[in-house]
């Protein structure tokens, strides 16, 4: 029997108010294609049956290819300890901390999250972690718009496309404004973003900037010239909003020191292992005269009556739960089990051994580009980058699909995330980490180079 708590006199007093004669009319806005249809399940299964079927499904996912993909998601060693302390009972089903007096771990775990980020992002504030690090983005360029009352950001393209297409979404619905600060197209300075047009597009008095949003290293792994883009961003008046890797932060610049207004990436590199499509881990951070911009909740140390250390949330911006149209967002929940194991992750490798992380990933990059250079795929763009680039290969999506069949996913065919760029036509985007191997490097060189050499006779 269906639940609803609507009777039907309800749901017809609720279309009358609304000025509609039918729920089908309600919806008439949203494509047919697209609306939800009638849900139909296959007959029941016994336990055995369902099992079979489970297992059946679980053995179509490849585990045994020699992977090179990153693109915004990258492999990394996870410590035992990591998963170990997460699956306590205590992190594993505990909720929202509404009441500090029974929720004292959950609450200092998320306060440990948020000093961990803040020192490394040298950022005065970090919010309780969001959904991913496109919805991170999108809320700290709503956060530019709001303390600015401007309505229109710039964003490179060099930021991760599909966090561009986040961010466009959130601003339709907020009827904002979102241009794209072009590519430089060639030269030394090829693949980064193009400055001269960012200051034109800065310089235009019809149109004031609320803030620009830069990656680094962005998307193509490349790394920004940060300081001068927050430079041109504070002269019109914008905010500079930072899009940032987390392990990179050990041996790049922090935000804060290239003068970074608001600072966002996505934590998954931090202690979370790759899935299908998440969980992941939204960071988002701020200068300390934005505070009252940040969405989401953020917890802070006390002393309890007795004197002794408490743990409260400081700030919560209740206008989420009740208020709704004086919200700062319409996303009131965090991924407190993922900023966990971020925490876990970061206190079990130290700053030192994130520092290792991030230059044995850029020695295992260089390392790559040798190869594949010699294997007849030079890189795409000449300046430096840290452990992820773009190579030139004729026909890559094909090259791509074929060297699967080889047990090699070759990262990235830029085709098919950007294929309005004719540049990136036969482009692969390639990345190596700590956990990448000689072994792994050279069987990847020689399988491209067989195929391309095959292309070539």
């Amino acid at each position: 029997m269906a639940y609803s708590p609507h009777t039907p006199a309800d749901r017809a007093a609720m279309l009358e108010a609304i000025g509609v004669a039918s729920v089908d009319e309600l919806f008439a806005d949203i494509p047919v294609a697209v609306r939800a249809s009638e849900l139909k399940l296959p007959p029941p299964e016994s336990e055995v049956e369902l099992t079979h079927r489970l297992l059946g499904l679980a053995g179509r996912n490849r585990v045994d290819l020699v992977s090179f993909l990153g693109a915004g998601a990258y492999r990394h060693f996870v410590p035992a300890v990591v998963d170990q302390l997460l699956l306590r009972g205590e992190f594993y089903t505990a909720y929202t901390p509404y009441q500090p007096e029974i929720s004292q771990g959950t609450l200092q775990t998320i306060y440990e999250y948020q000093s961990m980020m803040g020192e490394l992002t040298g950022m005065d504030v970090v919010s309780a972690s969001h959904y991913d690090g496109a919805t991170a983005t999108a809320e700290g360029a709503l956060m530019a718009c709001r303390a600015t009352r401007r309505e229109r950001v710039l964003v490179s393209r060099g930021v991760h496309p599909h966090y561009r297409q986040t961010l466009c979404t959130y601003f339709a619905g907020a009827d904002l404004v979102a241009d794209e600060i072009p590519l430089v197209a060639d030269g030394p300075k090829a693949g980064t973003t193009d400055l001269a047009a960012l200051e034109r597009m800065l310089a235009d008095p019809e149109r004031p900037v609320a803030g620009v949003v830069a990656a680094n290293p962005h998307f193509l792994g490349l790394l920004e010239p940060m300081a001068q883009v927050g430079r041109l961003a504070h002269a019109a008046g914008a905010l500079f909003v930072a899009v940032v890797e987390p392990v990179s932060l050990a041996v790049l610049a922090s935000p804060a020191s290239y003068g970074a207004d608001i600072a966002c990436g996505e934590g998954q590199p931090l202690g979370i292992p790759l899935s299908y499509g998440g969980p992941y881990l939204g960071i988002l951070a701020c200068r300390e005269p934005l505070v009252r911009q940040i969405p989401g909740r953020l917890v802070g140390m006390t002393t309890d009556v007795d004197g002794r250390r408490a743990f409260v949330m400081t700030l919560r911006a209740r206008e989420q739960d009740i208020r709704r149209e004086k919200a700062s967002s319409n996303i009131c929940t965090n991924q407190a089990l993922c900023a966990l194991a971020a925490s876990i992750y970061l206190g079990a490798i130290g700053p030192h051994g994130l520092r290792d992380v991030a230059a044995l990933g850029a020695a295992r990059a260089a390392e790559l580009e040798r190869a594949l250079a010699a294997a007849g795929a030079p890189r795409l763009h000449p300046g430096p980058y840290l452990n992820e680039f773009a190579v030139r290969v004729l026909n890559a999506p094909e090259v791509h699909r074929r060297l699967l069949g080889r047990g090699v996913l070759a990262g990235l065919a830029l085709a098919a995330v950007e294929p309005d760029d004719p540049s990136l036509a036969d482009a692969l985007l390639v990345c190596a980490t700590e956990v990448t191997t000689p072994a792994e490097i050279a069987a990847f060189a020689a399988a491209l180079g067989d195929e391309i050499g095959r292309a070539v006779r």
